[in-house]
């Protein structure tokens, strides 16, 4: 029995933790890796085709966007998810999968150019996410999951996103049970629509994120809609834009929620109204699927206002622009508006675009409402940036940049201290993972020291026996020496396919020996052909 340490390990981003039960394979979280990365991470152990089951935490890229790669690879195995997880996946996968194409597409555009490049694959492909979905097995909170002999599972509210949630796991091997939790992302207490994480008692071991594990979001509650309220005010009396780079996924519920409020108790006084235009095709999806889940997820006060027939993130004066040409008519309203557009981190997107028009004009406002890793577009903004380059052109930045500070879907040190010292019991270790260098060895070191628990701030790489307690080897911290390339060439699937093909082989015992000969000879036949 073995736990491995994969991705989001002294980093945020590419979570990715493998389990090994008997003869099971076992992913916890298959993230996209986002931003400047800091140190390489080892592949899984076993090849895509060996993996048996993934067990997802919740729906952002940083833990789902690479379970199509997976199964572009080979795998053919069960997905475990909550249920509002599930559907906010097919929105999210789908997603990833187009801009991998749109990307792969315009280097090879590009690439025409040079006759050195080759032409660029995706990273997966649209059918590749839609093929992934098919093996999502949606699950309920609470409920104990047989997953097969000696691995049960349940999914604990985390309160970080709609669907998130912590993971408990129940392994056996060899008569020997040990339970592993997986926090996922920790939700901050009080945010607005979502509950608050819930406690978990027990465990063995505990895999902890350790994002803010060294700061606090502020003694004091911060007013968000003051906040805001102050901010839009100011902006329209200039007569600009307020633009929020927004998650598409929930922060931007989060500003809809907050703007209802506003608009509803005419806070806003520069001008008569102002318009909302929420910019992002898989913004208006995920909103959607908010409204589908709220009697499972919503918390108490967004519940009232359900009860109410009143839908706490819709209000007049709500624009939904789904096509280009609607996105593109956004720009040339001259009204003081606010613009929600993804990607949050301002990478990719519609976001870019009016960041374009809007980030030079004095009288616009660039707003933060959402974490920045180092190296995006947005962390370079937001550190006081003069200029940044977009679709090829150098823009000047003059627009007035702001950051509403506590607004975070991540619990803070206090938040992150709160759910650990929520079990009766002090785990036999704890290790800590999804947070920066310093972060994680800082907030292991104030667990131990301060909080008495045995902990561990694991490198990729690393391997630990679930059984004896002991690591079997420690991951050694290799420096990237660059971005992880995010498209891959056809020779990757050609090898990827090579082991799909041998996991089936090693799963064909219980075939008849007719249907073994015919697969022999159609293997037979097939190398023949290539040879």
């Amino acid at each position: 029995m073995k736990l491995c340490f994969i991705g989001a390990d002294h980093e945020v981003t590419g979570s990715c933790h493998y389990l090994e039960v008997g003869d099971k394979h076992i992913l916890v979280d298959y993230g996209m890796e986002q931003g400047h990365i800091s140190f390489e991470h080892v592949e899984i152990p076993v090849s895509a085709a060996e993996i048996d089951y993934v067990f997802l935490t919740h729906a952002h890229v940083d833990h789902s966007g690479n379970l199509p790669l997976l199964y572009a690879r080979g795998f053919r195995g069960k997905i475990y998810m909550t249920r509002p997880t599930a559907d906010l996946c097919s929105i999210m996968l789908r997603d990833c999968a187009h801009i991998q194409m749109q990307e792969a597409e315009w280097r090879s555009r590009k690439g025409k150019r040079n006759k050195d490049i080759k032409q660029i694959e995706p990273l997966y492909t649209m059918e590749d996410a839609d093929n992934t979905l098919r093996h999502i097995i949606p699950c309920e909170y609470g409920k104990k999951i047989d997953v097969c002999e000696g691995v049960q599972i349940r999914f604990t509210d985390i309160g970080h996103l709609l669907g998130s949630a912590s993971i408990e796991v129940w392994a056996t091997e060899k008569n020997v049970e040990k339970k592993i939790v997986f926090s996922g992302d920790i939700g901050n207490n009080d945010q607005p629509i979502i509950k608050d994480p819930a406690l978990t008692t027990t465990a063995d071991y505990v895999v902890m994120e350790s994002t803010y594990g060294d700061r606090y979001h502020g003694e004091e509650k911060p007013d968000y809609i003051a906040e805001l309220t102050e901010i839009l005010n100011r902006t329209f009396a200039r007569g600009g834009n307020v633009v929020i780079p927004s998650f598409a996924v929930g922060r931007a519920q989060e500003m809809l929620y907050f703007l209802r409020t506003i608009k509803k108790e005419h806070l806003v006084t520069a001008v008569d109204d102002f318009p909302v235009y929420v910019d992002s095709p898989m913004a208006v999806e995920a909103t959607e699927v908010f409204t589908e889940h709220a009697m499972e997820c919503y918390d108490e006060e967004a519940m009232e206002l359900v009860k109410k027939h009143i839908n706490p993130i819709s209000f007049p004066g709500l624009n939904l622009a789904i096509t280009t040409e609607e996105s593109r008519a956004i720009n040339e309203e001259d009204t003081p508006k606010v613009i929600i557009s993804a990607s949050g981190m301002c990478e990719a997107g519609r976001i870019r675009h009016h960041l374009k028009h809007n980030l030079w004009r004095p009288e616009s406002t660039i707003l933060f409402v959402g974490y920045q890793s180092v190296g995006t577009t947005g962390r370079a903004i937001i550190d006081g940036a003069d200029k940044i380059k977009l679709f090829g052109e150098e823009v000047d930045i003059r627009a007035e940049i702001c950051k509403i500070t506590g607004l975070s879907g991540h619990a803070d040190k206090g938040g992150l201290i709160h759910w650990i010292e929520g079990f009766t019991e002090r785990p036999k270790k704890v290790f800590l993972v999804h947070g920066e260098d310093s972060v994680c060895t800082s907030f292991a070191n104030c667990l131990r020291e301060e909080h008495g628990f045995s902990t561990y701030a694991p490198y990729s790489g690393t391997e630990f026996d679930l059984i004896s307690g002991q690591i079997i080897k420690e991951g050694i911290p290799k420096e990237a020496l660059r971005k992880t390339a995010k498209v891959s060439d056809v020779f990757t699937r050609l090898k990827a396919a090579g082991a799909r093909l041998v996991a089936i082989i090693a799963r064909s015992e219980g075939m008849t020996n007719k249907d073994k000969a015919k697969f022999a000879d159609q293997i037979i036949a097939l190398c023949d052909k290539w040879e």
